[in-house]
């Protein structure tokens, strides 16, 4: 594997740990649990078993995690992605924007959107509705403060309801913590294969 990535890519980087994996096989049955595996799943990524050094945050943020990104109703899973692209890019976590931008472009089938948005940032000639919610995350991500009643009538008239808009909220702010908790555990690095990763 070749050095840290500093720029966007949509080819899920490999993430390279500065803190040691917990070893699957030797979990503890608290591990296993908080890591909602059995003892015969091989495909959990480093991160979550770098996580599951400590199981009682774990416990928690794996079920948050997935109520935000993959709960029904409200925001569409491929705009939840997008709020989170947004938030990585102003945290310049490449890891974490790789991930979610593939997954946007596996979910609309489109890598279009996600190719300006890489090369203009907020100012990627988007449809209404994507540029509202991109420059809402990027807003709240770089500042909360920023994100003003101008930024909610901008969402409304996109067509955005009161629920698809807290929605968008929680997956940017979702990010603005663990695009932390990445840049602290370990840095994306080039991988070999063409096989993606995750960062459940």
């Amino acid at each position: 594997m070749s050095g840290v990535l500093h720029e966007f890519t949509t080819q899920v980087p490999e993430w390279r740990p500065r803190v040691k994996p917990i070893e699957l096989a030797n979990a503890t049955p608290e591990q296993l649990e908080a890591l909602q595996v059995t003892p015969s799943n091989t495909q959990v990524s480093d991160y979550v078993l770098v996580l599951a050094n400590d199981v009682e945050t774990l416990k928690v943020r794996s079920p948050l995690f997935n109520a935000i990104m993959y709960g029904r109703g409200g925001l569409s899973r491929a705009e939840r992605e997008l709020g989170a692209v947004g938030a990585s890019i102003v945290n310049r976590c490449i890891y974490c924007a790789a991930v979610h931008a593939s997954r946007h472009n596996q979910l609309t089938k489109d890598e279009t959107v996600i190719a300006k948005i890489f090369a203009d940032g907020e100012n990627a000639e988007i449809e209404e509705r994507q540029a509202a919610i991109l420059n809402f995350a990027v807003r709240l991500s770089r500042a909360p403060s920023e994100a003003d009643p101008e930024d909610m009538r901008r969402l409304r008239n996109a067509g955005l309801s009161d629920e698809e808009i807290l929605d968008l909220i929680l997956s940017a702010s979702l990010f603005g913590w663990a695009n932390r908790l990445m840049h602290t555990l370990g840095d994306p690095v080039a991988r070999d294969d063409a096989n993606g990763g995750s960062g459940r």
